[in-house]
This record gives C-alpha cells, sequence and structure tokens, in this order.
C-alpha cells in the first residue's frame, strides 16, 4: 500500500489497526468510483471522532469532504441534522427563527450525489444518533442507495448501530492492554507548556461533546483531534515537561479505571499531578478527570423515562457493595423496584426482558449487568446527590430486613482469620440483630462524609465467612469514612489484601495506589500495628507476578515491620519469602526465612515442617526426614489448604510421591470448597508436578492447564511460568514435541526476567527429554549438562537431580567425549547418595539405568537385569520403557539381534500404553532395525519410500532433519561406514544425488 492510499492521522491512533483497515478499505472503493456507507459505533470516548477525522484527512487531497457534528440544531430542529451537509443554497435567506426546510429522504440523497457527480465526494456525520428522527431516516435512506458508481460514500458516528438499522455498521471495542499503556506512555511523555490537561484522542480542545464542529469541502473543521492549538503535532498532553515515569501501581490503576476509553485515559492522566503519577503521593478518589465522558454517557439518561432512570439509579447502587464486575442481584432491584414504587410490569420487562431499559442492562442468570462499565458510573455520578442517598438508603433497609448473608451456614471462602465464635446461647432481646455487611456497605455509600464510627463497624464485620472479594469491598468503604489519614491508609491495604486473595491484584494494586507510600514527616504518625501492611501486601502480589528476589525481600521487611504487633502476617510473610526464595534457586535465602520463624509462636505441625525443611538444606537428611514424616497428615484443621499444600512439599522431599498425590488432592479440594481463589493455581500445579513424578502424565497435563487458565484468570504470570513448566515436561512424554517446544519457550520467557530458576530448570529439562525422544542426544546433552553441573548455569536444588539420568543417557548416546567420563562419574556418584537418602521408589531403577550406560560390555548385563527389577518393584510404565528401550538398543549394538526384540517389543508396548508417541516411535524404530516388522512407518505407504527398507528409512529421515554421517551412526548405534553405505542405497533407490534433493523429496 503506498502512502498516498494509506489513511493516516495527525496523531497515532492507538490500538485501531484493523479499523483504519476497513476505512482505507471503503476510500479505495470511493477513490475507484464506488459509493458506500459505514456506520462506526462506540460508547463516547473510543475515538468514533477521531476515526472520523482520520479518515476526512486521508480523503482530502482526492475530493470534497461534507463534515457536520450533531449541533443545537440537528438536536432541536426536526430536519435540521443534515443542514451543515446542504451547503448554503438550500437554507441561505432563512432568519434564525424560521423553521428548517422540510426535506425528504429523497431529496436528501439526491442532494448528495449532486458533488458527486465530479470528484468523489466523502459525507461525513459525527454523533449523527443525537439527530432527530426524521433527519436519521433521510440520511440512513440516502446512505442506503449508493453503491457502485454513485462516487460518494457516508461514513456516520454514533453511540450506537439502532439508529442506523440496516447499514454496515462497525464496532468500536475498548482498547487492550498493550494498546491502553502505549497510549499511556504517550500523555506521559511531557507535554508543551500551556497544552490544557485532559485533552483526549478522539476529541477536540476546547469543544463540548457533541457540539457542531461547522462543515467544509476539503478539511474537517477544527483543529487537529489530540492536538491542543497551537501544539505541535505528536506532543504527549496532561503532563509536564520531563515528567517522571508512571508509578507502575499508578500505571495499573489508571489503565483499570479507563477500561480502555482513551478519551477517559487522557482525561484522568491529565488531572495528576507529578508527584502522583510517580507514586509519591495517595492518589485521590474518585480519580479525577473523567467528568465530560460521563457526562458524555449521561446525555443518553436524560431522554429516558422517569422510571427508567430510577431503575438505572437502583441497579448502580446496587453494585456497590458487590465484588467489582458481579453486577447486582436481579431479585434485589425486583424488590426495591416494588418498594419505590415502580409498576410490576415494568419491572418485569426490565429485569427479565430485553426492551425496557433501552438496552442499558443485560441480565445473565440471576445477575444484572450494565452494558457498558462507564454506564454505571455516569448513572451515579448524574443523578442528585439526595437521590443517590435515597436509593442506598433504601437497599440497605432491604438488606438488614431480610438478613441477607449475615451469618452463612456455609462459607464460599477461607481466611486466615479465624471464624467468628459462637453467639452466647441466651441473647438478651434488647440486643440489636446484626446487621449484614452488604447493607453497612449501603449506609456507608449513603453516608453524608466521614464517620468513625460506621467506618469501624464495617471494618469489623468484613471477616470471614465473607468471601475476599465483598470483605475488599467493605474496607475500601471503611477507609473512604475514616477520619485519621493513617488508618484510612491501613484499611486500604487491608482491603488491597482481600482484594489480592479473592484472584484480583489488578483491584489491589488500585487500592494500594489510593493509600500511598507512608511520607516522612506527614501528618500523624502511623500506629505500629499497621505500618507493615502496604508492604505486606506489596511483597505478596510481587510472589505471584514480580521478581522471585524483590518478593523475598519485600516480605522480609514486612515481618520486621508487622513482628511485634501481627503474628499472623507475620508468619505468612515469612512463608511467603521462603517461597519466593525457593522459587529463585536461593537455599540460602530460604534457610534465612525459615530460620526467622522459628522467633514466632508455631502450632506444631508447622514447626515440625520448618525445622524439617531446614535439616534436610543444611544436610542432616534423616533427622529432616524424621520430622517431615510427621507433616503427610496435618494436624488441627483437616481441610486448610496451605497446611494440605505443605504436606504435599513434605512428601516430595521424602520423594514419597504417593503421599504427594494424595495431599495434593486434598489441598485442591478445599481450595475449590473454601477458598482463596488466589491459592488455586498453586494447588492445581502442586498436584500436576505430583502426578508428573509419579508418571501419571495425563492427569498432571489436565490439572496443569487447569492451572494455566486459572493463573492467567486471577493475574498470577509467576504461577503460569512454573504451570508451563509442568505442561512442556508432560509434552516431553506424549508429544508433540512443537507443544513441547512451545510451553517451554513460555515459561523461560516468564521465569528469566523474575528469577524463577525451579521454572526455568524444568523447562531445560523437558527440551532435553523431548530432543532425546527424537533422536538427538548431542542436543539434550548440550542443555542439561549446565542443569547438573557446578558452575554458574546449576539448576534448581531441589530439581538438578531428577535430571541427572536424562544427561547421563543422553551424553552416552551421543558419544560422550573422554574429558567428560568424569563429570558422568561424579554426576552418577551425587545422584546415589540422594537415590539412598530419598524414598522415591524410581531412583533405585533409574541409578541403575545410568550405571549400565557407563558401565563395561562385561558388566552391562547385569546392570540392566538389576535396573528393571528396580521397576518391576517400583511400577510406572514410562521409565520402565526408557530402561528396556536403552537395553534392548545395547543388544542389537552388539549384534544380539534375537535378544533385543523382547526389551524392544515391551518399551513399544509400554510406550503406547502410555501415550509416549515420540518415545513409541523411536522404540518401533529400533523394532525394525532389529528385524521385527511394526506396522507401516509414517508417510511411507505410498510414492517412493516405500521402496525403502525400515533401515533406511530411518537414515534418511536423520539426514533430511540435517544430521551428519556420524552424528546419524551415533543416533542409530551404526558405524559412519555402515551409514554411508545405507545412504548410497537410498539415493539409488529414490534416483536422487545429493542430500538436498532427498530433504525436498521427504518434505513433500
Amino acid at each position: 500500500m503506498t502512502p498516498s492510499t494509506t489513511v493516516r492521522s495527525p496523531l497515532r491512533l492507538y490500538g485501531r489497526d484493523d479499523e483504519l483497515a476497513t476505512l482505507e478499505s471503503l476510500l479505495e472503493l470511493l477513490w475507484r468510483g464506488d459509493g458506500g456507507a459505514l456506520v462506526l459505533a462506540a460508547p463516547p470516548g473510543l475515538g468514533r471522532t477521531a476515526l472520523l477525522r482520520a479518515a476526512a484527512d486521508a480523503h482530502r487531497d482526492r475530493g470534497p469532504v461534507l463534515y457536520a457534528t450533531a449541533g443545537s440544531a440537528g438536536r432541536s430542529m426536526p430536519g435540521g441534522g443534515p443542514d451543515p451537509l446542504l451547503g448554503p443554497s438550500l437554507t441561505s435567506g432563512l432568519s434564525p427563527a424560521a423553521p428548517y426546510p422540510v426535506l425528504t429522504p429523497e431529496a436528501l440523497a439526491r442532494r448528495l450525489r449532486e458533488p458527486g457527480t465530479g470528484r468523489p465526494l466523502l459525507v461525513c456525520a459525527d454523533d449523527a444518533h443525537a439527530w432527530d428522527r426524521a433527519s436519521r431516516s433521510a440520511l440512513a435512506f440516502a446512505a442506503r442507495g449508493l453503491g457502485p458508481g454513485s462516487r460518494t460514500a457516508v461514513l456516520l458516528s454514533a453511540a450506537d448501530g439502532t439508529a442506523f438499522a440496516g447499514l454496515p455498521t462497525l464496532h468500536l471495542a475498548p482498547l487492550d492492554e498493550g494498546a491502553a499503556s502505549a497510549l499511556l506512555d504517550r500523555l506521559t511523555g511531557g507535554a508543551a507548556p500551556g497544552t490544557a490537561p485532559g485533552t483526549a484522542l478522539g476529541s477536540t480542545p476546547d469543544t463540548a461533546p457533541g457540539t457542531a464542529g461547522g462543515a467544509a469541502f476539503g478539511t474537517p473543521p477544527g483543529t487537529a483531534f489530540g492536538s491542543a492549538p497551537g501544539t505541535a503535532p505528536g506532543t504527549a498532553l496532561g503532563s509536564a515537561p520531563g515528567a517522571e515515569g508512571v508509578d507502575p501501581v499508578v500505571r495499573a490503576e489508571l489503565l483499570r479505571e479507563a477500561a480502555g476509553n482513551p478519551r477517559l485515559l487522557a482525561g484522568l492522566t491529565g488531572r495528576l499531578t507529578p508527584d502522583q503519577l510517580a507514586g509519591r503521593t495517595p492518589l485521590p478518589y474518585p480519580l479525577p478527570g473523567g467528568e465530560a465522558v460521563l457526562a458524555a454517557h449521561a446525555e443518553r439518561l436524560d431522554g429516558l423515562p422517569d422510571r427508567t432512570r430510577t431503575l438505572l439509579l437502583l441497579a448502580a447502587a446496587a453494585q456497590e457493595h458487590e465484588p467489582d464486575g458481579a453486577g447486582a442481584d436481579a431479585l434485589l432491584l425486583l424488590r426495591a423496584g416494588t418498594r419505590g414504587g415502580l409498576p410490576r410490569d415494568f419491572l418485569d420487562r426490565a429485569l427479565f426482558g430485553t426492551t425496557a431499559t433501552d438496552g442499558l442492562l443485560q441480565r445473565a442468570g440471576s445477575r444484572v449487568h450494565f452494558a457498558h462499565r462507564l454506564v454505571a458510573r455516569a448513572v451515579l455520578h448524574h443523578a442528585p446527590r439526595s437521590h443517590r442517598r435515597a436509593a442506598h438508603e433504601l437497599l440497605a433497609t432491604l438488606l438488614a430486613e431480610t438478613g441477607d448473608r449475615a451469618f452463612p451456614g456455609t462459607s464460599t471462602s477461607s481466611s486466615p482469620s479465624p471464624p467468628p465464635s459462637p453467639s452466647p446461647p441466651h441473647t438478651p432481646a434488647t440486643a440489636p440483630p446484626p446487621v449484614p455487611l452488604p447493607a453497612l456497605v449501603q449506609r456507608a455509600c449513603a453516608a453524608p462524609g466521614p464517620d468513625a464510627a460506621l467506618a469501624a463497624r464495617l471494618e469489623a464485620a468484613a471477616k470471614a465467612p465473607f468471601p475476599h472479594a465483598e470483605r475488599s469491598a467493605a474496607l475500601a468503604r471503611a477507609a473512604l469514612l475514616s477520619t485519621e489519614p493513617a488508618l484510612r491508609a491501613a484499611r486500604l491495604a487491608a482491603a488491597a489484601e482481600q482484594a489480592g486473595l479473592a484472584g484480583d491484584p489488578a483491584l489491589a494494586r488500585a487500592l494500594l495506589a489510593r493509600a500511598g507510600p507512608r511520607v516522612p514527616g506527614a501528618e500523624g504518625p502511623a500506629p505500629e500495628s499497621v505500618r507493615g501492611i502496604a508492604p505486606y501486601v506489596h511483597g505478596m502480589l510481587a510472589l505471584r507476578s514480580g521478581p522471585a528476589a524483590d518478593a523475598h525481600e519485600a516480605l522480609l521487611a514486612a515481618a520486621a515491620l508487622l513482628g511485634p504487633h501481627d503474628p499472623r502476617r507475620t508468619l505468612d510473610a515469612l512463608l511467603g519469602a521462603a517461597e519466593a526464595a525457593w522459587s529463585a534457586g536461593d537455599a540460602f535465602g530460604y534457610l534465612d526465612a525459615m530460620n526467622r520463624l522459628a522467633r514466632t509462636p508455631l502450632e506444631a505441625g508447622l514447626e515440625e515442617y520448618r525445622a524439617g525443611m531446614c535439616a534436610v538444606l543444611e544436610g542432616r537428611t534423616a533427622e529432616g526426614h524424621t520430622l517431615l514424616r510427621h507433616c503427610l497428615d496435618p494436624a488441627g484443621d483437616p481441610g486448610a489448604p496451605a497446611a494440605l499444600l505443605r504436606a504435599g512439599v513434605a512428601a516430595l522431599v521424602l520423594g514419597d510421591v504417593a503421599a504427594a498425590c494424595r495431599a495434593g488432592a486434598r489441598a485442591l479440594a478445599a481450595v475449590r470448597t473454601r477458598g482463596p481463589d488466589a491459592l488455586l493455581p498453586q494447588a492445581l500445579e502442586h498436584l500436576a508436578y505430583a502426578e508428573l513424578r509419579a508418571g501419571r502424565h495425563a492427569g498432571a497435563r489436565a490439572h496443569a492447564l487447569e492451572g494455566l487458565h486459572a493463573a492467567r484468570r486471577t493475574g498470577q504470570p509467576n504461577s503460569s511460568a512454573h504451570l508451563h513448566a509442568v505442561l512442556a515436561l508432560a509434552a516431553s512424554v506424549e508429544g508433540p514435541a512443537e507443544a513441547c517446544a512451545a510451553h517451554a519457550d513460555a515459561a523461560l520467557t516468564g521465569a528469566g526476567p523474575h528469577g524463577l530458576a525451579q521454572a526455568v530448570t524444568l523447562a531445560t529439562w523437558a527440551r532435553a527429554r523431548a530432543d532425546l525422544a527424537s533422536g538427538r542426544p548431542g542436543e539434550a546433552a548440550a542443555r542439561l549438562a549446565p542443569l547438573v553441573g557446578t558452575g554458574p548455569g546449576r539448576g534448581h536444588f531441589a530439581a538438578r537431580m531428577l535430571a541427572v539420568p536424562c544427561w547421563v543417557e543422553a551424553a552416552v548416546l551421543g558419544g560422550r567425549q573422554p574429558e567428560e567420563s568424569r563429570g558422568l562419574d561424579a554426576a552418577v556418584d551425587e545422584f546415589a547418595s540422594w537415590a539412598a537418602r530419598t524414598a522415591d521408589p524410581g531412583a533405585p531403577a533409574q541409578l541403575a539405568r545410568c550405571r549400565a550406560l557407563l558401565a563395561p560390555a562385561d558388566e552391562a548385563d547385569t546392570r540392566y537385569a538389576e535396573a528393571l527389577a528396580h521397576h518391576g518393584r517400583a511400577g510406572g510404565d514410562f521409565e520402565r520403557a526408557r530402561t528396556q528401550l536403552l537395553y534392548g538398543q545395547w543388544l542389537r549394538r552388539r549384534r544380539r539381534t534375537r535378544e533385543a526384540r523382547g526389551p524392544l517389543r515391551d518399551a513399544l508396548v509400554a510406550f503406547q500404553r502410555c501415550s509416549a508417541r515420540a518415545w513409541a516411535d523411536r522404540a518401533a524404530g529400533e523394532l525394525r532395525a532389529a528385524g521385527e516388522p511394526v506396522g507401516t512407518p509414517r508417510n511411507a505407504a505410498d510414492g517412493p519410500l516405500a521402496a525403502l527398507t525400515p533401515q533406511q528409512l530411518r537414515i534418511a529421515r536423520c539426514v533430511a532433519e540435517g544430521a551428519t554421517n556420524r552424528e546419524v551412526a551415533l543416533r542409530l548405534s551404526l558405524s559412519p561406514r555402515t551409514v554411508d553405505h545405507h545412504l548410497r542405497n537410498v539415493f539409488a533407490a529414490l534416483g536422487i544425488r545429493s542430500r538436498t534433493e532427498l530433504v525436498r523429496l521427504l518434505a513433500g
């Protein structure tokens, strides 16, 4: 596409490449002489005006442009909407008070075609939904008649497509996170002095939304969108020159609050001070700068009936006590509407139908949602304060009357806080009944100002068994009512903690941004009991989504602040710091955090876990294993997810994979039943890894996939990296190789920047095991050598031993060099020491297999027999089949072909049984080379390949993959001369002369 035929704009339109391409297609048709029409439908602020102006700019040199917006005439005078499109000839001479001429649709259609008889004409009508009905009908009729040869195109923008049904419509979606983030960078990258803050892409500075912008041939009126008058194109708005980068927490809050609306994002950003953008001072609540966008949304409300506006206000108010995005309870709205005097038939149609609220409300099951998130905010913003207060008071009364979830009989989430104490058997009759938490939140919304007593009641009520999301909403509302700055910050941090446990880290960071940092010298000293809450929440969020080293240090610092005053959070902070160090492969950091736990009061089970893990890492293995065995069946609450997850870790350290699977399954059930939602990815990861160790690869894959979805939903990229590593390991068994590579690359991409050594080790091991399955031992050995060695690339301390058997196999099959023998012997000796300490039933068999691979010919037979005997006692199809494959391959290399067929046949059947396709192909190839037919090789049933013997086909495939004769010989346990002999026969049979031709033939 040449520059002259590309839709461009004075400023970049972020995230609108597809929409610009659609406009470009429309203009290309127009420039060839064919007309058409398109409606750009979007709520206010999404950039439909900017797209219209971009199209007008692109057409300016090709022909005239008629551009109109919905001015006051178009809104109030019948037939006045198209006035700017008609030119002066039709309306000249009319007095201001004279009525507009009656314009039929046919007359408008003829009028629009007149300028198109010469150069192609582009007609742009902005905010056309705001025109009167007659004007809209006339314009829609005229647009439908445009087509081939008309040389006129009509481009409309509207709040929705209903006003122009039947015309092609392009619905604009909110910006995705990447585009919104790029726009935020542009907005905060420095601005020319004097620019108007909050100017948004898609609106003209100093022009109210929806006001007329005039009309002209050749260029749209007004200044270039997104820049103030006198500002050079490309100047960012809303920040001072040289502004510092936006604090990550502030960035997350701005992106979340703007919800992909570029005009709102610009408005919010332009109203913040440099200190607020940099995170040095708290963000205001609510964030200022969105008034213009909310007012544009509210314009639609003015034309609705009173009863519809009343119901919309109740629906918006009813969302205030619900978790973000949960909508409102339809039955509560039905009761509130009935109590408020709304007709029952109207309520039935509005809440359970589709037409009574003009499409602004949508029902999903028993929940009612606004069609756009900003509409709910606009409703509350637009309603008079007295009406909002009355709605909240009505809802509070209804919730209190029914005792809605005051003390649920069953818990939907777990909390570190203990459950409330049972009530005394005889409660005095004068004691007021407990007020439900949702009712308290509604009372808080109705409060005229700060109310310390109500804030304290909210904080006291925000406990188990209410879900974490509801507790977060209540604590945030309590913070708004707080009169002391330090107490307000502490309650916001506590609300952020609950939001994180609910699996909403974006909301947690937004609440932290409102809490702000503790600035030295700020008014009012913070109580010591609350100083460490915000650092604690920051550290827990970093544990799931940031660098592990940062999380470790942040949580240690938080524990030091909380220690004397908050034992529960101190305990969680130290356990979190230990988990971060474990993920990073920092054994000393892990020991440091666990040893600090010894200074805090611990229950017996947790103290045994702490002492046992420390003993194992310090080399006191027997003592540590004795202590950890006591942790396999946790005492106390049998359904506590955290204790069950620790039991699973203890079982894996012991090597008791069966106990690890049991503990993982129990932990997953506890999290599903009791929560918190944020723990679901970890529960699935622990169970999937235990199943991998047990050889249950299909189950591990299923649980890891579910965990990956949960990690993405709850914003936990570190968990995603660990789960990708687990999926890569499963794919290294089941295949295909492409899936293994994709998951391993995803794990490494996420784990590398965050220092997640455990995920890096597992992903690298998975890639090496897939290389072995595909017959590439040299590549596998190169990947694994740093992991099992002692240099800087050493693998994770808890996982590197698991990769030693693969490295020994890869090094031997790949043709080890003499200087590597010492390293292999040392690795096997270290593995033998580990196997003697672990309870893993497969370790003795893998050790015997390693010794068989390294043994001289007269000892290898005995070593392989020993390994197979251990496999018989341990079970596990996959590892046993691997040993059988290696044994059969060794026998065939010793020309004991008949003996080789038995173990190779058993290996093939076992690999097929556990769906290890690539490994089964390798075993089948060895079995064919031993002289036993095993079906038809893939892609060889037809064509010239059918003429090759099984051995020739194996060699041909290896050569086509780029292997040299020596590499093929090592891979297939042949001599280079034998490979050369077979390759010559392959060339002769296929009628080719080069390896290049062989590659082309096999690829076809």
